[in-house]
């Protein structure tokens, strides 16, 4: 007999309070609650987690070796699982050959049309592929790109070759090349170059004939620093120390491959065509305009190559990213693109009784978008699947089924089920999400005035209409415009024209030893409060020194390699998982041991520590709402939109000088109540005398704002332009002014679809 629920009882991942909650199959279900609250350990750690370690346990050993590790939950009892199908918002990155087109399969398609009715025929299906020596370019070899020398980078022209001149490693005066520049005869060592002649200028860059045009001429085996500089760092093929591959960053650039120009398939690849087009020309076009091209190809022989070509491409269109093409590589997705292109493979998929599970899909979507997503959502639990959703946004609370709140607030204070119902039986409701629901916000505050500007000129990346804009300075600006309208690109250009602090999302660390206490710098003073009340060397409290536990070497846990089968971790017998022996763990600090204060939260540390330092430091992180985090909790564990708010906390604690600060969709991850917390420290940042840029969609933060662009006024090529810019009130007749106009009550918009 069929299970209609996923039943959990006693789930205790993270800060879950033993809960205990039946979940109905074949429904869709949104998850919300505070940032914190516990969300994120119900349903990934713990219902993906046990899906997906029983799916890899239906494999032999050798196919598990090779599979996704899941940690498998805390819990008295799970039934009722599906195969977990994860869609989270991590970017899909990859390498440098990762396209939109090879991550969603259209391009294996696309290569075989090419193949089998292009002409000139020159091939199998292989010939098109920019991955596979028969096809790529040699000379960028399948990259579209070409790293070159930046030149103008090589020299400081006010400076001599006695001061420093070329700025690159070892040419500096007592660096191992100077001499062979500075003491051959044919250059002044102790002349600016500026004041130098322009062929010789060229001559110390370029040599060969440019130094034979000298009076005096260079020694026979003369090199210019150029052809030096390539031959040592770009010419070997030896792999570059950290050293080389920094200098290798510094003074290089990718440029557009002069042979391919940025096809990345050879000559005889190219010259192919198939309805008049090249592959490099499709690759370049929208993806509607591809999918409508594409209805001119009718050869019986390739129709189910067409079709199956023709449905991932309507399926893009129907998930919001019809402005995307082919050849876009997957590292400049942004994470809301790439969590709608990771969708794209499974709207055609036939199996039924899935189990869904999406981490905030309206990420990087305007309001004017949100309506395709909720639409894919539905269409997945309609084939007969459960979605389970996490999501901050009431759209997509209101096409529910169930909304399931855990809460009532974050970290320790979290982690208990304290509603389950539908929408409406939300609203009414006395909970935190039901709360942030009812509220109508604040009145528009008066904008705050500039106090100069940072230009950004002749902007043509990506779709940019060849832009020159003013961004205020000291103030808030936002960025607004539907997805794909130029927003991050415009960003992107005035990181490339101005120097300025960008946060973002990634993650704050990937080294599992980094908690808040090593992020925030507190180690060193929380080792000499241990130190002073005990007499023992600071060091003595360190896991990863003097007091480290021998045996686990202050892991605080034992691995074991367990070869083709999946290794085990276990805590140290001799430690018990504190990571500092014994005779450390016995002096205290009201009544805390150096171990107990990772289990402190970070509020907790402020009231417990008696060290103004400490304090200071941990005050930051309470500021921007993470006193919940507890001190030893890796942060390689934290949510976006959490790394995103540590981020803020080291810049309100470290900032000075004036600092341009962007911000890159700072509310993901943010429940409703928390985005006041964010507008209050974007405003202490402008406040401080800082400038304040964000890409933002949240109508929240736009009406907040001092300033605003509104790009667009469509995706891809239809965007690129500036609509508007100015005080927010003054926006009319683009989709952000609808969509501010329809949400003039907080949550209007969504009463109505629900």
């Amino acid at each position: 007999m069929p299970q209609h629920t996923i039943r959990i009882r006693g789930a205790r991942t993270n800060n879950l309070k033993r809960l205990d909650v039946d979940i109905p199959r074949g429904r869709l279900i949104v998850f919300v609650g505070v940032s914190g609250s516990g969300k994120s350990s119900l349903v990934f750690d713990t219902i993906a987690a046990e899906a997906g370690h029983q799916l890899n346990e239906t494999f032999p050993p050798f196919a598990r070796n090779r599979l996704p590790k899941w940690t498998r939950p805390g819990t008295d009892e799970i039934e009722g699982l599906s195969p977990v199908v994860l869609i989270d918002q991590r970017r899909l990155g990859g390498n440098a050959r990762s396209t939109v087109g090879t991550i969603t399969d259209a391009w294996t398609y696309l290569r075989l049309l090419f193949s089998r009715i292009g002409t000139p025929f020159v091939g199998e299906s292989n010939r098109f592929s920019f991955n596979d020596p028969a096809g790529m370019c040699p000379s960028c070899s399948g990259l579209g790109e070409v790293i070159v020398s930046a030149v103008d980078r090589f020299l400081d022209l006010d400076r001599s070759l006695a001061q420093g001149a070329i700025l690159l490693p070892g040419f500096g005066e007592g660096g191992y090349w100077y001499s062979q520049y500075a003491d051959i005869g044919s250059f002044s060592a102790d002349t600016p170059l500026r004041d130098w002649a322009e062929t010789e200028r060229s001559a110390l860059l370029y040599g060969g004939a440019h130094a034979a045009a000298l009076g005096t001429r260079p020694p026979k085996e003369y090199e210019g620093v150029v052809e030096r500089f390539e031959r040592i760092y770009l010419h070997t093929a030896d792999d570059l120390s950290d050293r080389k591959r920094e200098t290798v960053e510094r003074f290089t650039r990718a440029e557009i491959c002069p042979d391919c120009h940025g096809d990345r398939l050879n000559e005889a690849a190219r010259s192919v065509t198939v309805a008049g087009r090249t592959i490099g020309e499709m690759a370049r076009m929208e993806v509607t305009e591809l999918a409508a091209l594409l209805e001119e190809v009718r050869e019986p022989a390739i129709a189910p190559a067409v079709a199956a070509l023709t449905g991932r491409l309507r399926a893009m269109v129907a998930i919001g990213l019809g402005y995307l093409h082919l050849g876009r590589a997957t590292t400049s997705l942004s994470g809301g693109e790439s969590q709608r292109v990771k969708t794209v493979k499974h709207l055609g998929s036939s199996l039924i009784e899935m189990l869904y599970i999406f981490d905030e899909p309206t990420v990087g979507l305007h309001p004017h978008d949100i309506d395709s997503m909720t639409t894919l959502l539905r269409r997945l639990r309609d084939k007969g699947n459960t979605v389970l959703v996490v999501e901050h946004d009431p759209a997509v609370m209101a096409i529910a089924d169930q909304v399931i709140e855990i809460g009532p607030d974050a970290g320790a204070g979290g982690g208990h089920l304290v509603f389950q119902g539908t929408f409406e039986e939300l609203r009414r409701a006395d909970t935190a999400t039901a709360q942030a629901l009812g509220d109508r916000g604040s009145p528009g505050k008066r904008p705050r005035t500039a106090d100069g500007a940072f230009t950004v000129a002749n902007a043509t990346r990506n779709n940019l209409q060849n832009v020159t804009v003013d961004i205020p300075a000291g103030v808030l600006t936002v960025l607004s415009g539907v997805a794909g309208s130029g927003k991050s690109s415009l960003a992107a250009e005035l990181l490339a024209q101005h120097a300025a602090v960008v946060i973002d999302q990634r993650p704050v660390s990937t080294n599992r030893r980094s908690t808040p206490i090593t992020y925030t710098g507190i180690a060193t003073p929380v080792r000499r409060l241990f130190a002073r009340h005990s007499g023992l060397p600071a060091s003595m409290f360190s896991a990863n020194s003097e007091g480290a536990c021998p045996d686990c070497k202050g892991l605080g846990v034992i691995y074991t390699d367990l070869a083709f089968m999946e290794g085990q971790e276990s805590v140290c017998e001799t430690c018990q998982g504190r990571r500092v022996t014994a005779e450390v763990l016995g002096h205290r600090v009201n009544g805390l041991s150096i171990a107990d204060l990772g289990d402190l939260t970070v509020a907790d540390a402020i009231r417990r520590l008696p060290d103004e330092e400490i304090g200071r430091a941990l005050r930051t992180l309470e500021r921007v709402g993470l006193g919940y985090l507890r001190l030893g909790q890796p942060l390689t564990t934290l949510s976006g939109g959490e790394c995103q708010r540590v981020k803020i906390a080291k810049e309100l604690r470290d900032s000075a000088a004036p600092t341009l600060y962007v911000l890159d969709e700072p509310t993901t991850g943010l429940h409703l109540r928390d985005i006041a917390v964010l507008l209050g420290l974007l405003d202490q940042l402008v406040d401080q005398g800082h400038t304040a840029v964000v890409i933002e969609h949240n109508l929240d933060v736009i009406r907040h704002a001092d300033w605003m662009l509104d790009l667009g006024p469509g995706p891809g090529k239809h965007g690129g332009r500036i609509l508007y810019q100015g005080p927010v009130t003054g926006l009319t007749g683009t989709a952000t002014a609808a969509a501010l106009r329809d949400g003039s009550d907080r949550y209007s918009a969504v009463s109505r679809s629900s």
